[in-house]
């Protein structure tokens, strides 16, 4: 399991549920593994309350399974539940496309297009989960341009099935793609496009099911039926 270092004033269970979460979504903790709290707490160095909490929020959105005093597991991913998520993300983040093409500044689209060349080099050098991270913080600047960062934090919950098929596709299909329709995305907002924006926000983020059949054949056992 990847330690994440705790931030100034992080609560304990902010501490143990952003930590877990980062494992889930990057598959240190996989689908249908058992976790036991005591052990998470110990790599955490924190009590077992703090993570009782964590598991119990991620419980919630169904991205772990708790049988009490029997065992805790990851969950499965469920595609209706990966669906879910994508249909939040869908709306929210076309809303965003559109605000953007209003409110995006010049320095806003610099900031853009330096992620996406980083992007581009991670991908060539193929580190997933570099690229990952750089894809969160180009969505994560989207929201920002907006003025809408806490619309994202709150959509974080949920968007974890979302983010666990984004991680296996980057992990098992090296497709530019991705990053050209970043570029796609920061045309339109700098043409002050608003239907282009939304249309390739909408492709962008329907990309997952051209590549859900390459997804399940190199991780099958991650999938419930």
């Amino acid at each position: 399991m990847h330690i994440l270092e705790r931030l100034p004033r992080e609560t304990g269970r902010d501490y143990a549920l952003r930590t877990i979460k980062e494992n889930i979504v990057h598959l240190e903790l996989e689908p249908g593994s058992q976790i036991s709290e005591n052990e998470l707490a110990a790599e955490m160095g924190l009590s077992r309350t703090p993570v009782r909490e964590a598991l119990i929020e991620l419980s919630k959105v169904k991205i772990v399974e708790i049988q009490p005093q029997k065992k805790t597991t990851v969950a499965l991913i469920d595609y209706k539940l990966v669906d879910e998520a994508r249909f939040m993300r869908n709306l929210m983040e076309c809303a965003v496309a559109e605000l953007d093409c209003r409110m995006a500044s010049e320095q806003d689209i610099a900031r853009l297009r330096e992620n996406v060349r980083l992007q581009t080099f991670y991908l060539e050098s193929y580190y997933p989960d570099s690229l990952m991270t750089l894809d969160n913080e180009f969505h994560a600047l989207l929201f920002e341009i907006a003025q809408k960062s806490q619309v994202y934090q709150l959509m974080q919950g949920i968007a974890i099935h979302f983010d666990r098929v984004r991680s296996l596709a980057l992990n098992s299909v090296k497709n530019p793609k991705i990053i050209e329709d970043h570029e796609a995305i920061i045309d339109a907002i700098e043409q002050r496009d608003v239907a282009k924006a939304h249309e390739q926000m909408d492709r962008h983020l329907n990309r997952y099911r051209i590549d859900e059949q390459a997804i399940r054949a190199a991780y099958p056992r991650y999938f419930t039926d």
